[in-house]
């Protein structure tokens, strides 16, 4: 996707965040070292992505439990 016309990219985009992480670390995380992820770190990540938009106050646990399991489900699709 060009990142200059991409859309601003909020919490509840899960599918959009588990695709942009999986392009930025690819098959370095497998299901399960992303089902081992402390949050922080996730947090983090999230909040560094291009056309990311959400504030860090507005994460809860459910957006970080969402976002795991989109990009487990996105590290599968691409096996």
């Amino acid at each position: 996707m060009d990142k200059d016309f991409a859309l601003p990219i909020h919490w509840n985009d899960y599918e959009d965040i588990a695709m942009e992480l999986y392009e930025k670390f690819g098959d370095d995380f497998d299901e399960p070292k992303i089902y081992r992820l402390r949050f922080t770190d996730l947090l983090e990540w999230v909040l560094s992505l291009p056309n990311f938009v959400g504030k860090r106050e507005e994460s809860t646990e459910g957006h970080l439990e969402q976002i795991q399991t989109a990009w487990a489900y996105e590290w599968r699709d691409n096996q």
